[in-house]
């Protein structure tokens, strides 16, 4: 590897270690021509999937975009930034393992309400009536009445507060 600072050709590693996470190694590096030492990172190169947009248009993956609108259905929910760096990197292994080259945005705004499910239901309805671009309360209750069938049995139903 070049040398940052007297563009040599020719660097030697002095060490190596897995980085924290495991997904990138970390390599201290010396020059022998200037004797000055840095660090280098050394990560896979994944190819997220291009992604479609209703119009037809195309656009790169955004993993911020993600983040941004879960947390914008989240505002003022009682979730961890952690949770949401979880989902949005569970959505990106998806979306990595399925192989394909493009994504629609359906498809993409389908995954992020899967992780909202599991995060939280207020956050989920919030994407829903956004996502499926709810025009009246009944497409709410549509919603609501879904996640109750389909949660019956995944878990004991909460006591309902009484006001």
């Amino acid at each position: 590897m070049r040398c940052p600072f007297c563009r040599h050709d020719d660097t030697q590693v002095v060490d190596s270690r897995v980085s924290e996470d495991g997904a990138a190694i970390r390599r201290r590096r010396r020059c022998p021509a200037c004797d000055k030492r840095f660090t280098t990172y050394e990560r896979v190169e994944l190819a997220l999937p291009a992604v479609v947009k209703k119009d037809g248009s195309r656009t790169e993956f955004d993993r911020r975009k993600i983040v941004a609108s879960m947390q914008l259905a989240l505002r003022k929910r009682p979730v961890a930034a952690d949770a949401v760096d979880a989902a949005a990197s569970r959505i990106e292994y998806q979306l990595l393992g399925s192989g394909e080259r493009e994504v629609r945005s359906e498809r993409l705004g389908e995954l992020v309400m899967n992780e909202l499910r599991a995060l939280d239901t207020i956050a989920y309805v919030r994407f829903a009536s956004v996502y499926r671009r709810f025009e009246d309360v009944s497409e709410f209750e549509d919603v609501i009445e879904e996640f109750r069938r389909t949660n019956a049995n995944a878990a004991p139903a909460k006591p309902s507060r009484k006001r």
